[in-house]
C-alpha cells in the first residue's frame, strides 16, 4: 500500500494594503480584506497536517492606510508586515507595487519580516545575484518530504516604475530564470515538490492557448507551465483574476483576486514510492472570506495605525463650488465630467504642459463633495503615480486616442454602451481609458476599432501627425503602461516626482476654494 501525505498550500496575492474589511471612501464594511482571510488561515491550521502559507506580492501599497504609513508614519513597524508575521507566513514574493514608495521603505519592510522575500529574477546589476536574498525556500516536512518554493516577479517593472526606485536592479525573464532554478531545486536541493510563486499572470487563454494580450513579457504564466519542466504548482497574481480548479500542462494553477477577495488553496496528495514522493492528486480552489469574523489579533495590530490614518483622512483641505460627484462612471467616460477636467487642469498647471490626459481609475470613485478631505483625494486618485511630461508626435496622440477608444464595445445605438472584452476580460481595466484636455476630439464608437477618432484638433486646427507636442500624464502611462506602446521611450521633458494625491491636495489647500468647470473639449458619439 502506498504511503500518502496531504499538503495544503495557501496563497494570498495583491492584498494592496487591504487589511481591514472597510471601504475607505466612506468606511462602509466589506466582505473582503486580510483580517477576514486570517480567520480562514487559522481554521486551516487547526485542521493539522503540513501547510505552507505564501503571499504572492503587491502587499504594501494600495489603501490610504498603506499610503499614510509610507508617507507619514514610515518610522513605525509596517502594519502589513506585522500582520503576516502574526499569521506565520512561510514566504512572500516581491510584487511590482512593492517598489512604489522607494527602496528604503521596501528594504525596511523586508527587514521587519520574519519570513523570506523571494524573487529569483530581480538581480543586482553588478553581481547578477538575487537582490532580496535566497531566491527560493526549501521546507522539509514530515517523513522527509521536501518542498521547494521559487519566487518570481514580472520583469516588466522598468516600464512603470520610477528609475530611482529600481536603480541598480536588473529584471530578468521569468521563464528563463525558472528553467535554471527549478532544475536546481530538483537536482541540487532534492525537492520532491516544486511550487513557483509568480507575481505575474497569464498572457494566453488558459484552455485554448490563444494570446489574450500583447506578448510583452509582463505576464508569462502560461509559458511557465508549458516551457519549464518540473513545476507542480504555479501560484499567480498581478492580474487580480479569480482562477482555480484548472491546470495547464499538468501544472495546477490558482490566482486569488485582489484586496483579500479570496484565499487561494491548493491541496496536494502525495505518495511515497521507491524513487521518493510523487504528486498523486492536486486540486486548487478559492475560499471566500464572506461571513468570516475578522481576526482579533490582526485588528489589534492594525488599530493604532488605522486610528492615525482615519484622523488624517478626515482633515478638511478645501471647498468646492459646483458639482464634482460621480454618479454614473460610464457617463463620465462618454462625456466630459468636471472631476476629470479638474485633474487634467491641475496636471497642466503644475507641469506647464499644454496637453494632459488622465483616467477615472475604477467604478467606485465617488468624486468630490462640497467640503473636500484627504479621504476624498485618495478615494478618487488611488495610485501613487507621479507626473511626467513627454514629447510625442501628433500621430502618437491619435494612436493613443484610438487605444483609449477601443475601451468601448462597438455600439449601434441600442441598449447601454458596453465595455469591450479587451478592457474587461480577464479583468476590468477602467484605468486604461484616458480622457484628454488641451485638444479637441470626437470618438465614434459605432465605427470599428482603430477608426474611431473622427475629429482631432489642437488650438482649433487639425493636429499635424509630424509635429511634436508636450503632454503631461502619470508615470505609468508615460512608460507605455496599459499597452500604450506609442509612449515608450519618448523624451521626458519634465519629471515631477511627487505623488499625484499630494499634488491635488496641495493645489486645493493653496487655493482654499475650487470651482467645477466644463469646456466640453471632447465627446463620444455614435451614428
Amino acid at each position: 500500500m502506498v504511503q500518502k501525505l496531504t499538503v495544503t498550500i495557501l496563497e494570498t496575492s495583491d492584498i494592496h494594503g487591504a487589511l481591514l474589511p472597510i471601504q475607505y471612501a466612506n468606511n462602509s464594511p466589506t466582505e473582503t480584506g486580510l483580517a477576514r482571510i486570517a480567520s480562514i488561515i487559522r481554521r486551516e491550521r487547526q485542521k493539522g497536517g503540513p501547510l505552507l502559507l505564501i503571499d504572492n506580492g503587491d502587499l504594501i501599497q494600495g489603501t490610504p492606510l498603506a499610503y499614510h504609513h509610507a508617507k507619514l508614519n514610515g518610522g513605525e513597524p509596517n502594519p502589513m508586515i506585522q500582520c503576516l508575521n502574526e499569521l506565520g507566513y512561510d514566504a512572500a514574493v516581491i510584487g511590482n507595487h512593492e517598489f512604489n514608495y522607494g527602496m528604503e521603505l521596501l528594504r525596511k519592510a523586508v527587514g521587519e519580516s520574519r519570513f523570506p522575500w523571494l524573487s529569483a529574477n530581480i538581480v543586482d546589476e553588478a553581481t547578477g545575484e538575487p537582490v532580496f536574498g535566497k531566491p527560493y525556500l526549501v521546507k522539509t516536512l514530515e517523513q522527509g518530504l521536501k518542498i521547494g518554493v521559487l519566487g518570481l516577479t514580472t520583469p516588466y517593472i522598468p516600464h512603470w516604475e520610477k528609475p530611482e526606485h529600481i536603480a541598480g536592479l536588473r529584471f530578468e525573464d521569468a521563464v528563463e530564470t525558472a528553467k535554471r532554478w527549478v532544475k536546481h531545486l530538483r537536482e541540487q536541493e532534492g525537492a520532491d515538490v516544486v511550487i513557483v510563486s509568480y507575481h505575474g499572470g497569464f498572457e494566453r487563454h488558459l484552455e485554448s492557448g490563444e494570446p489574450t494580450e500583447p506578448l510583452t513579457g509582463e505576464n508569462q504564466g502560461y509559458a511557465l507551465c508549458r516551457e519549464v519542466e518540473g513545476i507542480d504548482v504555479l501560484l499567480t497574481g498581478h492580474q487580480h483574476r479569480s482562477i482555480a480548479g484548472t491546470s495547464i500542462n499538468g501544472v495546477t494553477v490558482v490566482q486569488p483576486g485582489s484586496a483579500g477577495a479570496w484565499l487561494g488553496k491548493v491541496t496536494l496528495t502525495l505518495g511515497l514510492e521507491a524513487g521518493g514522493w510523487r504528486v498523486l492528486e492536486a486540486m486548487s480552489e478559492l475560499v471566500s472570506p464572506q461571513g468570516e469574523a475578522p481576526d482579533a489579533a490582526v485588528l489589534a495590530i492594525v488599530e493604532p495605525h488605522e486610528r492615525l490614518a482615519q484622523v488624517w483622512l478626515d482633515q478638511p483641505i478645501g471647498r468646492l463650488i459646483g458639482d464634482m460627484r460621480v454618479t454614473d462612471p460610464m457617463q463620465v467616460r462618454l462625456q466630459e465630467h468636471p472631476l476629470i477636467e479638474f485633474i487634467n487642469r491641475v496636471q497642466m498647471e503644475l507641469s506647464g504642459a499644454p496637453i494632459s490626459n488622465t483616467a477615472l481609475f475604477d467604478n467606485i470613485s465617488p468624486g468630490f463633495p462640497e467640503h473636500i478631505t484627504m479621504r476624498d483625494i485618495v478615494s478618487n486618485y488611488i495610485y501613487p503615480n507621479t507626473l511626467q511630461v513627454i514629447r510625442v508626435s501628433g500621430q502618437d496622440i491619435r494612436a493613443a486616442l484610438e487605444r483609449s477608444a477601443s475601451y468601448f464595445a462597438q455600439y449601434d445605438g441600442n441598449g447601454p454602451v458596453q465595455v469591450s472584452a479587451e478592457f474587461s476580460d480577464p479583468k476590468p481595466q477602467h484605468y486604461n481609458y484616458d480622457m484628454w484636455e488641451g485638444i479637441e476630439y470626437r470618438i465614434n464608437i459605432s465605427r470599428p476599432v482603430g477608426q474611431r477618432i473622427v475629429e482631432l484638433r489642437y488650438n482649433g486646427k487639425p493636429i499635424d501627425p509630424e509635429a511634436e507636442y508636450d503632454v503631461v500624464m502619470n508615470n505609468y502611462r508615460a512608460g507605455g503602461g496599459g499597452n500604450y506602446l506609442m509612449f515608450q521611450g519618448k523624451p521626458v521633458v519634465k519629471d515631477i516626482p511627487t505623488d499625484m494625491a499630494e499634488l491635488l491636495a496641495g493645489y486645493i489647500m493653496e487655493r482654499g476654494t475650487i470651482e467645477a468647470s466644463l469646456n466640453r473639449n471632447w465627446e463620444v458619439v455614435w451614428d
